[in-house]
């Protein structure tokens, strides 16, 4: 692989696309949205820049970095010359599917199309393309270049060599991949989204305050980072989408708190917003 293309430049997207580039890919980000890509592109170039200052890479090395990104608005100028082509749009099943129709019909043969859902069916998503043989979930974590694992998830007709290419991919980057089953949430999505959900309501029913929750989850066992901190750092729209999928294929246990949707509606979004859980103003 020489080039990849990540769709959409929202927090997923830059961190892919910074990641790439710091492996020594050409790099191409795409996004309908001309002032999210001015946005991810001044993130990318902050974030080569301190990491020259901080003695982590040289000037050369930061500035061949930041020339091998490319910004464009446009989906086809994206992907036609991608060995692998990253979607990492909201967890929307019509978007996504809208999307894999459209990298079909021109992206060439032998590329490979991968989705970052956190927890959607690689499978359902494949089977709207010419090509599901090359299809397959690459679910990165946030922030993408200081978290070291990608879950690696193949579709029904997902073939070995896509599997092998992209955990190769996986390694380039300097990642851990794991090949998971198909299965809703995956592994991790299925146990975050449930612990992040159970903090929630301990929330709603007065067992702590959201710090002291977070401190006894981090300290009791020995988590980085609380959940409700988390769910702010993700996004509780995305979050939100989740546990609605969730609770949709597996069942009750994995209805959203009341606090979250209530959350949602008031623009509480999170990190993002300036405001979910914590206030970040």
């Amino acid at each position: 692989m020489e080039t990849i293309s990540v769709i959409g430049s929202g927090t997923m997207g830059r961190g892919i696309a910074y990641s790439s580039a710091a492996a020594g890919f050409m790099t191409v980000v795409q996004d309908i949205n001309k002032s999210s890509l001015d946005s991810c592109q001044a993130y990318i170039e902050n974030q080569f820049n301190r990491s020259v200052e901080n003695g982590l890479i040289n000037r050369e090395e930061g500035d061949s970095a930041i020339s091998r990104i490319q910004y464009t608005t446009k989906l086809e100028e994206s992907a036609q010359e991608a060995d692998l082509v990253i979607e990492a749009v909201p967890e929307i099943m019509d978007l996504k599917i809208d999307i894999f129709k459209r990298l079909d019909q021109f992206v060439k043969p032998s590329a490979i199309l991968a989705t970052n859902t956190s927890t959607m069916s690689p499978t359902e998503i494949a089977a709207q393309t010419s090509r599901p043989e090359r299809c397959i979930a690459l679910h990165f974590f946030n922030p993408v270049p200081k978290m070291k694992l990608i879950e690696v998830i193949s579709g029904l007709e997902t073939s070995e060599e896509t599997v092998v290419r992209s955990i190769e991919f996986g390694k380039a980057l300097g990642k851990e991949c794991v090949k998971i089953t198909e299965f809703p949430g995956f592994a991790v999505s299925r146990m975050n989204c449930l612990i992040g959900n159970e903090a929630m309501n301990m929330v709603m029913e007065g067992v702590g305050t959201v710090e002291d929750i977070d401190k006894a989850i981090k300290l009791g066992l020995n988590h980085p980072m609380g959940p409700l901190e988390l769910a702010d750092l993700v996004g509780l729209d995305t979050r939100l989408r989740n546990m609605e999928y969730l609770y949709k294929t597996l069942g009750e246990k994995y209805r959203p708190c009341p606090v979250l949707v209530k959350y949602v509606k008031a623009g509480r979004l999170g990190k993002k917003s300036g405001k979910g859980f914590y206030d970040y103003n």
